[in-house]
């Protein structure tokens, strides 16, 4: 099984990124509600759009100033999901 990154990241606007696996799998992933109904502290600062806009890619994911990065697996678990909605919708 391969280990999934991110190979690319955008912001988009507000809390939607559009972002790129080294799986080919590219799309937008909204994070808004990940960001504000996780009740851990430290997503506090990600609520603050400005702070949320300025994420780094590291080695394997997305990551924020305070330390939060989000796994790639979850994130491309979301651009699968949202593809397959879409599909669904034709």
């Amino acid at each position: 099984m391969m280990l999934l990154k991110v190979i690319n990241a955008k912001y988009i606007d507000d809390y939607k990124l559009q972002l790129s696996f080294n799986d080919g799998v590219k799309g937008i992933v909204d994070l808004k509600e990940k960001v504000f109904t996780d009740h851990r502290s430290i997503f506090k600062p990600l609520q603050e759009v400005e702070f949320f806009k300025k994420f780094i890619r590291n080695r394997w994911t997305i990551e924020w100033q305070n330390e939060v990065d989000i796994a790639p697996e979850f994130l491309h678990k979301l651009i699968i999901e949202q593809h397959a909605k879409a599909r669904n919708k034709v």
